[in-house]
């Protein structure tokens, strides 16, 4: 229980260690998007060029 706003933020002594986890948490929470973003747009970009790539074989081997 804390009586005061200086109390909550020192954590019991524990600040450091709370606060940067807490911040490392809301990091990942936040790259996490992004980075399934990015990595969906190399997988489409991979995909498209496969397929072009069979399309090409397709019409020189006719």
């Amino acid at each position: 229980m804390w009586n005061s706003p200086t109390e909550f933020f020192a954590m019991g002594g524990y600040a450091l260690y709370v606060w940067c986890s807490f911040g490392i948490c809301a990091f990942v929470f936040l790259m996490e998007p992004l980075a399934i973003r990015i990595r969906h747009k190399t997988i489409v970009r991979r995909l498209q060029r496969e397929v072009m790539a069979e399309q090409l074989d397709q019409k020189g081997s006719k």
